[in-house]
Formats: C-alpha cells, structure tokens, sequence
C-alpha cells in the first residue's frame, strides 16, 4: 500500500549491519567486536547525577532545562567548545558553533546541505557507515580519495562528476583513528586534501569523533587548524567543516555533538535543525556543559589509559592466533583494528559461521566500502569486551579462519 508513495531517495536507506550487529549482545555467551560502542564503565555517572539534581533544584534552572531552547544550542556549552576549538589552534568564537543531536545528526545535515541528486562526493575506501547512510539519502555518487598516495588529479574527479551530471560537492574524511581502520592521516595526507579541495573548490568534512583518544605518538594538526592557518587565522574563510562529539569521551547518551565552520555555514545549518527538530535536548546540553566543564580532562585521559589497555590485548591476541596471511593495523588511538583477510575469504560469510560456531561478532568489511570491495576484511572494536573476552574471542575467531583455509 505505501510503497507507490515512498520518495524515490527511501530506495537508498539501509539498516545498519552495526546496528544490526548490537542486537547480538543480547544472545548468551556471544563475545561482540562488533558496535564501537564506549564502556559504560567510565561514564561519568555520579557526576550527571549530581548535574541533573541540581538544575532540577533549582526553579529557574529547571524552567528553563525542560523549555524549548534556541537551535544554535545553549550558549555556555557552545562557549566552552568554541575554547576546546581554541585549544587546537581553531580561534572559533559561539557564532561559529552549532549543537547537534549527536555528530551522526551533523553529517545528515550536511547532506541536506550540499548534496543534489547525481552530485560527487569524495571518501576513503573503506569510509564510515553511518556517514555512508547519513550522504546516500540525498542520491550521491561516490568517488575514491586515496589521501596518503596523493589522490587523483583535480581535473579527474571533475571529468567524472560531470559525466554524472553532478559536481564534487565535499571531501568526508575520518583523520584521526579512522572508524573503521583505526588509521591516521599523516600531516602531509591532511595539507593535500585541504589543496585538493581547494582546486575542485568545494568544502572538506572532518569527523573527528575520535580524536581525543590518543594513546601513544605524536598529535597531528587538525585539518580545519592547518586550513584555518593558511587563511591568517580567519575561520569564515576556511573550507573545512568539523564535526565533533562528547559520545567517546563523555557518554553517548546524552546525544551531544557539534559542528564548527565559517558563520554563512552554521547559519545554514541552523535552518535546517528548525526543521529538523528545534533543538536538542536543553536539559542535555545543561548538564553536557557541566560535566565538560568539570570532568573532560580527566575524562579523556581515563579512557584514553583505559581503551590503550584493551587495544595491546587485542594486538597482542592477533598476533598469537591469527593464522599466516591475515594482517590487521596497529592504531595509535580510537577504538577499532582493521583485518585485512586472505583474497578468497569473504568477511559476511565468515561472520554468518562465527555466530554459531565461534559465538563471535563483528563488522564484515564491505559495509565500508561504497563499490561492492572489501569483501575479504572485518572491523573488530575493543572498546566494550574485557581483557579476557578478547583473548578468548580472538582465539576462537583465529581458529575459524584457520579452519576455513584449509
């Protein structure tokens, strides 16, 4: 009855195989590697409890917690991010900020905002899910950046953006920890995106939900601080656009992630949050405020110490179990190890014998890829099992694959 009816773009929405997957953590005895999903351990509980009981105390503060609120978002905690923006070398002021319901609702956003049906959009091979869900709505094409061997030339993505019909509208990119490798662009990688787009003049979007859990070397600039650099400074004249989020540092409950870029962008953007949903959550974004305010810092180094331990587990399992001619990334931060397996092994069918065999979860790689590739990769996260659970998951995948080489 209602398919007729359904707007021609509804043919491009998929269930999530991430979000699929976390229903599995459900079933007894399944180790999952599957959902990012932060521990629940390090939530800042007492801290939000005590955040929530005293707004709620308070009769102003509640009044105005439990209204409707501006779309741009609460002005102290879109103030407290434009001086994190600072801390990287962003001179962001709050005109620069705009709050969103997660940094998943920022990328949906920027689809809306840029994307007209048969338009190019460049992304890594693998790239991010969500992102690929949150873009495919809006009808793109997608076409392949290779940031650490020097991408295609400018006049390429143009000539087949037209043959489409469509122009390059924004390069998306996850540079630090990249979900789903766990890799990092190096400096260089960053400096030829920001030069690449400024040839096929069209914006760059940096995720950076991750960028805050680094374990070990050195920080590399963020793409918008090295753009912003080039521009003296001025931020309205930076084509970067970056997505931010409290959801690996904080907690992912709350539902609060940001958007920092020029002024004429966020103005945009906040049209299309009117529409949307007026605003997130007021109350939220109160105690949001606070707990960034007080705990952040500390936050971030205890899951940053806490995650590092979880990933050497891993590592270390991978390199005890996995058989010859399986190779993984070694990420310096974030939450996932990227498996490349051997040629003729497909990671769905692999992850369609785990579940009952090996009673182990994960993501097949070519949910990550936009063209069909990949098949012979998987996504593992240490984010949520224990030290032993990894060991004993790992094991028993390792003995799977093995199996299923001979």
């Amino acid at each position: 009855m209602y398919e007729p009816r359904y707007a021609r773009r509804a043919e491009a929405m998929r269930a999530s195989e991430i979000r699929e997957l976390l229903k599995l953590l459900e079933e007894p005895g399944i180790i999952s590697f599957a959902g990012g999903i932060p521990d629940p351990a390090l939530f800042p509980k007492d801290a939000a409890s005590k955040a929530y009981t005293t707004i709620l105390a308070d009769p102003a503060k509640s009044s105005q917690a439990l209204q409707y609120s501006v779309s741009e978002g609460f002005p102290p905690l879109r103030q407290w991010i434009a001086s994190y923006m600072g801390t990287l070398g962003v001179p962001a002021t709050p005109d620069h900020i705009l709050v969103t319901s997660g940094s998943q609702q920022a990328l949906e956003f920027l689809g809306r905002l840029f994307i007209t049906a048969g338009d190019t959009v460049l992304v890594t091979a693998p790239t991010y899910l969500g992102a690929l869900q949150a873009f495919s709505a809006y009808e793109p094409r997608y076409d392949t950046l290779r940031p650490e061997s020097g991408n295609r030339t400018p006049a390429s993505y143009r000539e087949a953006a037209s043959v489409n019909g469509g122009s390059v509208k924004f390069a998306y990119v996850v540079p630090d920890f990249a979900n789903p490798t766990g890799e990092t662009l190096s400096e260089d990688a960053r400096r030829g995106l920001i030069a690449l787009a400024e040839e096929l003049e069209c914006p760059i979007i940096e995720d950076a939900a991750y960028v805050a859990l680094r374990f070990e070397g050195e920080t590399v600039p963020a793409i918008q601080t090295l753009d912003v650099k080039r521009h003296g400074g001025d931020l309205n004249s930076s084509r970067v656009i970056y997505c931010g989020t409290f959801s690996k540092t904080l907690t992912p409950g709350l539902r609060i992630g940001w958007v920092c870029a020029a002024e004429p962008v966020v103005r945009r953007l906040t049209l299309i949050k009117q529409a949307s949903d007026l605003n997130s959550s007021l109350i939220n974004q109160m105690v949001m405020e606070r707990l960034a305010a007080e705990t952040y810092d500390a936050q971030v180094a205890k899951a940053a110490a806490h995650y590092r331990t979880r990933r050497d587990a891993m590592l270390s399992a991978l390199e005890k179990r996995m058989p010859a001619g399986v190779t993984w990334t070694k990420p310096e931060g974030g939450l996932f190890i990227w498996v490349t397996l051997p040629e003729n092994m497909d990671g769905a069918e692999l992850l369609r014998r785990s579940i009952p065999e090996a009673k182990v979860a994960f993501v097949p790689g070519g949910a990550f890829f936009t063209d069909g590739t990949g098949r012979n990769s998987i996504r593992l996260s240490y984010s949520l099992p224990t030290e032993a659970q990894i060991a004993e998951g790992i094991a028993r995948l390792g003995k799977l694959i093995a199996a299923s080489l001979t």
